[in-house]
């Protein structure tokens, strides 16, 4: 359990099955629901992603590290979680320097949903985090208090972006960043 941007995330190594797996376990994710995963930087980003394609690289020079989510077609052979079927990965480099600072140190990307069961308010405090998993969870992270809300989750291509979920990065902002040269 660690602080992203918004609220705190819970954590595996994206790249093991088992790990991802008793994730969803542990968190109750919804069947069919992605699982978010966190890089350290647009080259890690690119090891996950079949295409990186040019306006999602213009998107993470201007807004990564930070909270927008692309969603980029996925790489053959992560674990079934992370797609949820969908063949494509979100992917993020977050805003908070411990949670960059975990996938960094690992050099392996790291899930980070929401660390709440499907329902449940997202935990802005370390506190009400442990409040839902208690010992289930082996190592939690204090970032202190934390804003909430949610990041953007745009689906990127090389014809444009598309907003999945509304959050902090505003749709303007992104077409705006695509727009500029």
């Amino acid at each position: 359990m660690f602080p992203t941007e918004t609220v705190y995330g819970i954590g595996a190594d994206a790249r093991s099955e088992v790990a991802v797996e008793r994730l969803v376990a542990i968190r109750g994710r919804e069947a069919g629901k992605p699982v978010l995963v966190l890089v350290a930087d647009a080259d890690m980003a690119a090891t996950l992603a079949a295409e990186f394609p040019d306006p999602a690289r213009r998107l993470a020079a201007r807004f990564w590290p930070g909270p927008l989510t692309l969603v980029l077609p996925a790489r053959d052979g992560l674990p079934a979680p992370i797609t949820a079927g969908t063949g494509t990965v979100g992917l993020r480099v977050p805003g908070h320097p411990l949670a960059r600072a975990l996938a960094a140190e690992l050099g392996r990307a790291v899930t980070a949903p929401s660390a709440n069961p499907p329902g449940a308010e997202p935990p802005r405090t370390l506190a009400a985090a442990r409040a839902y998993f208690g010992a289930r969870v082996a190592v939690y992270v204090d970032g202190g208090a934390l804003p909430g809300g949610a990041s953007t989750v745009a689906a990127v291509d090389a014809a444009g972006v598309r907003v999945l979920r509304a959050g902090a990065i505003a749709e303007s902002a992104l077409r705006a960043a695509l727009e500029a040269r």
